[in-house]
């Protein structure tokens, strides 16, 4: 017989024995070991099955008389245990007995493990399956409350970014529409004002005045223009072409959409060239010819023209916008009055006028730039040139301070801002109103 087969016939002998007899465990439970029970009952079994026989002897006469009476007394014996060997029987029986329903017990515990493990497996698959399943659809769940909450949350800032544009663009069109009421009412009041005391004044004007009163003094007539060239004198001590179109933007957004503006004394003609670059109709007056002749050579209206003859000669509120930059320092202070008067009465209603001058509010222009022209009369603080401007019908003044003292003098950095503010603020300051 081959080795293999014998050890198949082997191992199918041991797992009918193991299936018969279960020993070691099963499962997570230990079964009871019945080896010694039954090595104990074997022992029993060959101590049953030796009553009544003899030791064998070595053969001769004497050997065979002696087993022979042995085996006499054995027999008269017998009787008398035969009970005995009846119950070592029955006790090996029960013994065999108790075996089987042990190894019955071992079996059903063996079952029962068996049992419990697929049970067992079959209840861990689930359970991991089922916390499988939870783990994805947790994860799917809070995604899609994350998202959820994203939305609503994006939704929420929408709302409250369209909320506070509404009331921004609400709170924006109201602000406007105030200032612009309020605007109207102020024009409107200075209108009235006006017209009351131009009623007062020709009143007044209808009775009859003294010879050589203030109101009949006849007006002195205009400075004299220098005989020195002028232009060089401008390009040395007012600054380059471009510099001062750089200081003149600031006027663009008064005399836009305006359509016959005069500039008086026009100069090298920068205002009259940001109006044509604007597409604003724009002409110039100035006493210079060389000023005059370099504005044509750019293809500028100008010419030359005393302001007080010109503006004479102009119709009544023929003009929608004045500009007139560095000239009313150089009138004599009783002219200045006359120059506004007229500059008035030809502006149209609600034309702009801006009248450009240096500031007598900042020290520094008395030590450096006004005393520079030979041709300046007197400064002329804005309060003064307000009221003209109030006197004759220009109202909504604003007044802007230009050319800051420290941008071209740096050492006036190291005063306080305040009284930096109060005594060395803007070089130059316009003055902005509108016809009324």
């Amino acid at each position: 017989m081959e080795s293999a087969e014998l050890i198949a016939i082997l191992r199918e002998v041991r797992e009918k024995v193991e299936a018969r007899h279960p020993q070691g465990t099963a499962g997570q439970i230990s079964l009871p070991d019945l080896l010694p029970l039954v090595h104990a009952r074997d022992a029993a079994l060959g101590k049953v099955a030796s009553i009544g026989t003899v030791n064998p002897r070595p053969g001769g006469p004497v050997n065979a008389l002696v087993q022979g009476w042995k085996r006499l007394v054995a027999r008269v014996l017998d009787w008398h245990v035969r009970d005995q060997v009846v119950f070592n029987r029955k006790v090996v029986e029960c013994v065999d007995a108790a075996i089987e329903a042990l190894n019955e017990s071992n079996r059903a515990l063996r079952d029962l493990a068996e049992w419990m493990a697929a049970v067992q497996e079959r209840n861990t698959a689930e359970t991991r399956d089922l916390s499988e399943h939870w783990a994805s659809w947790r994860a799917g769940w809070e995604e899609k409350l994350h998202q959820s909450e994203v939305q609503f949350l994006r939704s929420v800032a929408e709302l409250q970014d369209s909320f506070q544009h509404e009331v921004r663009t609400q709170h924006g069109d109201f602000t406007r529409a105030l200032e612009s009421a309020a605007n109207h009412i102020r024009l409107e009041s200075e209108r009235l004002i006006h017209a009351e005391l131009r009623l007062v004044r020709q009143r007044v004007e209808l009775r009859p005045v003294a010879q050589g009163s203030a109101l009949q003094q006849p007006a002195g007539p205009a400075a004299p223009y220098p005989t020195f060239d002028y232009g060089r004198f401008a390009e040395r001590f007012r600054g380059t072409e471009e510099y001062v179109k750089a200081g003149q933007k600031v006027y663009r957004p008064y005399f836009a959409g305006r359509k016959n503006v005069l500039d008086i004394g026009c100069g090298r003609g920068e205002f009259l060239e940001m109006m044509r670059a604007a597409g604003v109709a724009a002409r110039g007056i100035d006493l210079s010819a060389e000023s005059v002749a370099l504005c044509r050579q750019k293809g500028l209206d100008a010419e030359v023209a005393d302001l007080f003859e010109y503006l004479a000669r102009q119709p009544e509120e023929s003009l929608d916008g004045i500009f007139c930059s560095q000239v009313v320092e150089h009138l004599p202070p009783e002219r200045l009055p006359e120059m506004i008067r007229l500059a008035a009465s030809r502006l149209a209603r609600d034309g702009t006028i801006a009248i450009e001058t240096p500031n007598p509010e900042c020290l520094a222009i008395f030590a450096t730039h006004f005393y520079l022209d030979p041709t300046h009369t007197r400064p002329i603080p804005h309060p003064l040139l307000m009221f003209y401007l109030e006197e004759f019908g220009i109202g909504g003044i604003e007044v802007k301070r230009l050319a800051p003292a420290v941008e071209t003098m740096p050492s006036l950095a190291g005063l306080p801002a305040e009284f930096r503010e109060a005594f060395f603020g803007g070089l130059d300051y316009a003055a902005i109103g509108k016809k009324l």
